[in-house]
């Protein structure tokens, strides 16, 4: 009966993991939605500046771009600051520190900027040491909050310790359960692409100007379309993040369900042999005394 009461007491415990992993995983199906909406969400606003700054720089030569002198370089990456999300970190510490050896081969001279624990442990454990730490966002309200502080460090890195080129890594979010690694290049900042637009029709009738100074009219769109890039960034490894979750939540229900059978299957032949075992002796003990 020992047994039987042991097996009972894993059915108990596998039923409870079950549910909570069916917690897990409906929160990070709600979560994806949220960071989905996040990143939808500035996608008008993300052309609305991408025009302006097609605006700004269409009269001029697509060499407009901050200067680059060499040695010096940064990256933004993108992790997760707790476990239970697959090869999420794995990926993008992977990513960056191939990207970062193809840019510079040899250690080079690099500023590390990590958003999550993990992946800078990562990056830590590469010999790559990460300058600054931040907690990744936990809700899609806090995200701006995250950005605002990378922004601060990207101008620090710029203007005090002439850092011109920065790197932003991230996992992109496919679909609910699928990412990949993507790396951003976002100094010195390449307006070839704002040029490009130059073959789309303008979405108006009325081609657009501007009255104010060109300049500073051209560094308030830069610093929008950095927040912009930042802010869709985290959204999406946040989506990805969860996705990676949900993908490792539905592996380990699968594999409970499949334990669950399994134990179960044995508590009913135990119970069925104890059972047995009681019949058994009540008929011989019958047959003695009937005997007797």
């Amino acid at each position: 009966m020992e047994a039987l009461e042991h097996i009972r007491q894993r059915l108990t415990t596998l039923a409870e993991l079950q549910s909570l992993v069916r917690s897990m995983k409906a929160l990070a199906a709600s979560s994806i939605h949220q960071y989905e909406r996040a990143a939808y969400s500035l996608n008008g606003y993300y052309r609305t500046v991408e025009l302006g700054l097609h605006v700004v720089l269409r009269e001029h030569a697509p060499a407009v771009q901050l200067p680059a002198p060499q040695g010096r370089f940064a990256a933004v990456v993108f992790g997760s600051d707790y476990g239970l999300c697959g090869r999420f970190n794995e990926d993008v510490a992977d990513h960056a520190l191939e990207q970062m050896e193809a840019i510079a081969p040899g250690r080079g001279d690099w500023r590390v900027l990590s958003v999550g624990a993990r992946a800078a442990a990562l990056l830590e454990r590469a010999d790559r040491p990460v300058e600054e730490q931040l907690l990744v966002p936990g809700s899609a309200h806090a995200i701006t909050g995250t950005v605002r502080r990378i922004l601060l460090r990207l101008e620090q890195w710029r203007r005090h310790e002439h850092v011109p080129h920065v790197h932003l890594f991230y996992n992109r979010h496919l679909s609910s359960t699928r990412h990949q690694p993507l790396g951003i290049q976002l100094l010195p900042v390449t307006v070839h692409r704002f040029h490009r637009l130059e073959e789309e029709p303008w979405p108006s009738h009325v081609l657009p100007t501007y009255t104010m100074e060109r300049d500073a009219l051209f560094l308030a769109l830069l610093q929008q379309y950095f927040f912009v890039t930042l802010f869709r960034a985290c959204a999406e490894s946040l989506a990805s993040e969860n996705g990676s979750r949900l993908a490792a939540m539905q592996m380990a229900e699968k594999n409970l369900e499949e334990r669950h059978t399994d134990v179960l299957g044995e508590f009913r032949r135990r119970r069925q042999e104890a059972i047995t075992g009681e019949l058994l002796d009540l008929l011989s003990g019958f047959e003695t005394a009937a005997e007797r």
